[in-house]
């Protein structure tokens, strides 16, 4: 702590003579600069006088030849002559003296010191140049080290969580003019109230924020909560954190439950890709020989910790695996309650596939759509290309071309599952139904592949088209 006093004093007390030197170096910039202006006034006006002294001696030298003509003018003697030129006026250009007062009349209107002004060009008022710095020593007298600056407090009530987004707003204790920038840091968790100091999600930074609030956007919410927190910070040093708080992240998170799947699928979380040599197989009996006998579902992973309740149980065994024709895998979280959303993305060249909700009694022979037990889109690229809506062996056409990337909505108090263009949102189909049991997100793919997109909230313009009522009238009764 000695070592790190002195060399903390040293460095705040070389930045001090740094600062100190820097405004030194302003104040003499514009010190110079105005001292400039200065000069360059007075040269401008001394030369607009200088010119204008040289022009008035110019035109007084150039009067004195018409001075003399006018006095040998003047002196004329001859009386008798000048009386009978103003006899005889209307011969006055056979006048010799009048003739010379016409001269003398001319010379001088012409002459250019009868034209010259005596008015300076210029004022040589200079107040214009003056200064008042009363203001700036009262700001340098009042220069203080820089405050540490207060802690900001988050305001919850106007802070929101929608469509993968997170608006963070806060507010200063008190006016703080010297604050240059906010931090925010955000992370992930799984529990409830004030943050814990020990999480296994890091802290993510954000830094350079301007204003009193901040969007995150584009979240995946596969944790329940967000911890937040900012701080404030001026040109030299930052202050300490607002309280943390927790904010609530709802959203459906769910993997697929690879003891479920087909043996020609190859599940990777939330990756299928049909396999023609039947991976799945291969895969199985390599555990089998190695003495672990269990398949390997994400349910069971350890790194998800405690199950939700409304995860199905693992280890279905081979004799619940879809099989035959039916190249399907299901979720691994029950609907039973409330909104729940998520994507599909399959590849262009998969000749068959389906995406939906199935009941978990849905047979290991039954193909999606086919049962009362599944509802589903079912895209086929096989012989001819069709995008139908299946419920219980039935199919209607969908006339709209098929979109690469599919948004599934689920509505189970309200019986309503709705297909959208996850890209556009445009409505594509809506099941009107009353779910009897709890239903599981459904797959199926044969000569290509998916990935799924879990963990989003309900977009909001998929809240508005179902509230205008949308959903209910783009149902068909005859598949319900």
């Amino acid at each position: 702590m000695l070592l790190n006093v002195e060399a903390n004093s040293t460095k705040v007390q070389e930045d001090l003579e740094a600062e100190f030197q820097s405004l030194l170096s302003v104040l003499e910039e514009l010190k110079e600069g105005m001292l400039m202006k200065i000069k360059q006034d007075r040269a401008s006006r001394t030369y607009e006088l200088q010119n204008q002294l040289a022009a008035c001696t110019r035109a007084l030298e150039s009067s004195e030849e018409l001075l003399e003509t006018a006095n040998q003018t003047l002196q004329t003697t001859d009386s008798e002559d000048f009386a009978q030129c103003v006899e005889a006026a209307s011969w006055m250009s056979y006048c010799p003296s009048l003739q010379a007062a016409k001269q003398i009349k001319d010379g001088v209107t012409m002459a250019p010191a009868f034209r010259l002004s005596l008015k300076a060009k210029v004022s040589d008022n200079m107040s214009h140049l003056m200064v008042d710095f009363a203001q700036e020593r009262r700001m340098l007298q009042a220069l203080k080290f820089l405050p540490v600056p207060s802690a900001p407090v988050i305001d919850m009530a106007e802070s929101l969580v929608a469509d993968n987004c997170v608006t963070l707003v806060w507010r200063m204790p008190e006016e703080d003019s010297k604050i240059d920038h906010f931090v925010l840091e955000h992370r992930r968790t799984n529990f409830e109230g004030p943050p814990r100091l020990k999480e296994e999600q890091p802290w993510m930074v954000v830094e350079g924020i301007r204003q009193t609030e901040y969007t995150l956007r584009g979240l995946k919410f596969d944790m329940k909560f967000m911890n937040f927190r900012v701080k404030a910070c001026n040109k030299a040093v930052a202050g300490e954190f607002s309280e943390p708080v927790t904010l609530e992240t709802p959203a459906f998170m769910f993997r697929l439950d690879a003891s479920t799947s087909h043996q020609n699928l190859r599940v990777e979380e939330l990756s299928v890709e049909w396999d023609a040599m039947g991976g799945k197989v291969q895969d199985i009996k390599a555990r089998e020989k190695d003495g672990k006998g269990r398949t390997a579902s994400p349910v069971n992973s350890p790194a998800r910790g405690t199950p939700s309740p409304k995860r199905t149980p693992s280890g279905r065994g081979g004799r619940d695996r879809f099989t035959a024709e039916s190249y399907t895998v299901l979720g691994d979280t029950l609907i039973d309650s409330g909104e729940q959303y998520w994507e599909v993305r399959f590849e262009p060249d998969s000749k068959a596939f389906g995406v939906g909700v199935a009941y978990r009694s849905l047979g290991r022979f039954e193909q999606l759509g086919k049962t009362a037990a599944s509802w589903c889109l079912h895209v086929n690229h096989w012989l001819q290309v069709s995008f139908t809506a299946k419920h219980n062996n039935k199919a209607k056409a969908l006339d709209t071309p098929v979109p690469d990337c599919l948004g599934v909505h689920c509505d189970f108090p309200q019986g309503l599952l709705s297909f959208y263009n996850a890209r556009t949102k445009q409505l594509l189909h809506t099941f009107k139904t009353k779910f009897t049991q709890p239903v599981l997100p459904a797959f199926t793919v044969w000569c290509g592949s998916f990935q799924v997109t879990t963990g989003l909230q309900v977009p909001s313009s998929v809240r508005c088209l179902q509230k205008r009522g949308s959903a209910t009238s783009s149902s068909n009764a005859s598949l319900t």
